[in-house]
């Protein structure tokens, strides 16, 4: 499934993975799960290492020559004998023309993703769209200063926020759209992106 935006195309493959495209180069965020035809990336982004999100043996299948991987540390390990740039929240880095601004994701009274591991979203600037890929993560206060087109953001609660959360969290920085995501897979289902939208005020939401 997938949703376009100012020649941005925008597939969701289920859970909290990700494919970017604007016809020339092919971003991936956290691919656990994968369409068997998947393109090959230009460029992978990990927002940590949870098995979930950087699932290793789907990372080495979206492969090229030239592929980057951008990740944080505990990825890396896994990762080992591919061209990987090892990140932690508040970087800013420019990867074959695509800008990519980490920020922090954690949980604030869950012990899943504690703010000490330095796990990471991230805002990716895609031929001047701004889409925020939220990671695992709760709704946290450095939120408060995005400014961002799309936001993606987990609704299935658990190990991150939910959708009354993601529904505030929305309501605070207002993208101009917001896509729910990490449920139907390991949490959450259709109901909880159904609650998202029926919350969320003022702000375009797409269930992909």
């Amino acid at each position: 499934m997938a949703f376009e935006y100012d020649g941005i195309r925008i597939e969701w493959y289920g859970h909290a993975s990700f494919r970017l495209s604007d016809g020339k180069i092919e971003v991936y965020i956290d691919p656990y799960l994968l369409p068997e035809d998947a393109k090959k990336a230009d460029i992978i982004m990990v927002t940590h290492g949870h098995y979930d999100h950087c699932a290793v043996e789907n990372i080495h299948d979206l492969l090229k020559d030239d592929t980057t991987i951008v990740a944080t540390s505990d990825c890396a390990s896994k990762l080992c004998g591919v061209n990987i740039r090892v990140v932690k929240p508040w970087e800013n880095l420019e990867i074959k023309g695509v800008r990519i601004k980490t920020v922090p994701a954690y949980n604030l009274d869950k012990p899943f993703h504690p703010k000490s591991n330095e796990w990471v979203g991230y805002i990716i600037t895609l031929n001047d769209v701004r889409i925020y890929h939220a990671g695992d993560t709760d709704f946290v206060p450095e939120m408060r200063d995005i400014k961002v087109d799309i936001a993606l953001l987990p609704v299935g609660g658990t190990y991150t926020m939910d959708a009354k959360e993601a529904a505030k969290a929305v309501e605070t920085f207002k993208p101009r759209v917001a896509i729910p995501m990490h449920f139907g897979s390991i949490v959450g289902n259709e109901k909880d992106a159904e609650e998202f939208r029926k919350l969320v005020k003022g702000v375009r939401v797409e269930i992909i």
